[in-house]
């Protein structure tokens, strides 16, 4: 079970998670009722979609993955997850997503398609498009807004500044992820922004992304009309996104990895974690 968790990078929920749960408990605060039933429903749908779409990943990318130095020991070039398990993971979690989303509400089972075709979609893109880091950033932007539908059977417009502060983070800090496979993409006719731009220029994009980002979640924010805890987690969220920026200028790009799940993971965390403790709090 163990190499399962290890091929979907079960870890890195931390990015969308926190963010889903921002949404989710918006949606309780405006229809004023909570249901456990609910809530683990939709905990649910977002774990089996984050499954599907990372093993989707790993199945489709095998034979890139088995190329580069990086990556050709992850579970499946290195032998200790096979293609087809890999592939029936997939379509065993798309479908349980489904049906998942079916004991949720119509609306949520309706858009479970269209969020799916975006989640896994996105392993294609960089064969084709440099746009690909922003076709992830839309894939994590859906949770919150999919949380949101999943506690109300609606979406109230507001909710946008938040998925535009995920949109643009995703992207920004996928952006930086590429840039450790600069070279490895153009041997192999792969598309990013650090390909198409250049290093520095690529940097310089990732840094407005997230100024942007920083910008739309402070509206949110403001708009939600929360507590000190939430400005807390804001302040945080802000100096956690930036570090990575002065690590990267500084020249420690050669653990971009390390950095990319440290400050984005702990961003992630914290502002979801001060908004559900201050949610608790009144």
């Amino acid at each position: 079970m163990l190499r399962y968790f290890r091929l979907v990078k079960f870890s890195h929920t931390i990015f969308s998670l926190p963010f889903a749960l921002v949404g989710y408990f918006e949606g309780v605060k405006g229809i004023k009722a909570f249901s456990w039933k609910n809530f683990i429903l939709t905990l649910l749908a977002l774990v089996l979609a984050r499954t599907a779409a990372m093993a989707f990943n790993r199945w489709i990318d095998r034979d890139i993955d088995e190329k580069n130095s990086r990556t050709r020991n992850r579970e499946i070039p290195s032998g200790i997850v096979r293609p087809y398990e890999a592939l029936f993971l997939v379509i065993f979690s798309s479908l349980l997503f489904m049906v998942d989303t079916y004991f949720i509400n119509k609306l949520a089972f309706w858009l479970s398609p269209v969020a799916l075709v975006v989640v896994l979609g996105y392993s294609f893109t960089k064969r084709f498009t440099a746009w690909s880091h922003f076709v992830l950033g839309l894939g994590l932007s859906i949770a919150p807004a999919g949380a949101y539908i999943a506690a109300t059977e609606t979406l109230n417009i507001y909710l946008g500044w938040v998925v535009f502060s995920v949109f643009l983070w995703v992207a920004g800090f996928d952006i930086i992820y590429a840039l450790q496979d600069e070279e490895f993409d153009k041997k192999w006719g792969l598309y990013s922004i650090p390909v198409a731009l250049g290093r520095y220029r690529a940097i310089r994009l990732a840094f407005v992304l997230h100024v942007f980002s920083l910008f739309s979640l402070f509206f949110f924010v403001q708009w939600i009309n929360k507590g000190l805890w939430v400005w807390v987690g804001y302040v945080l969220f802000v100096l956690l996104v930036l570090i990575q920026h002065i690590f990267v200028w500084a020249g420690y790009d050669r653990k971009i990895h390390l950095n990319f799940g440290l400050w984005n993971g702990m961003a992630s965390v914290m502002f979801g974690g001060l908004y559900l403790f201050d949610f608790l709090m009144h």
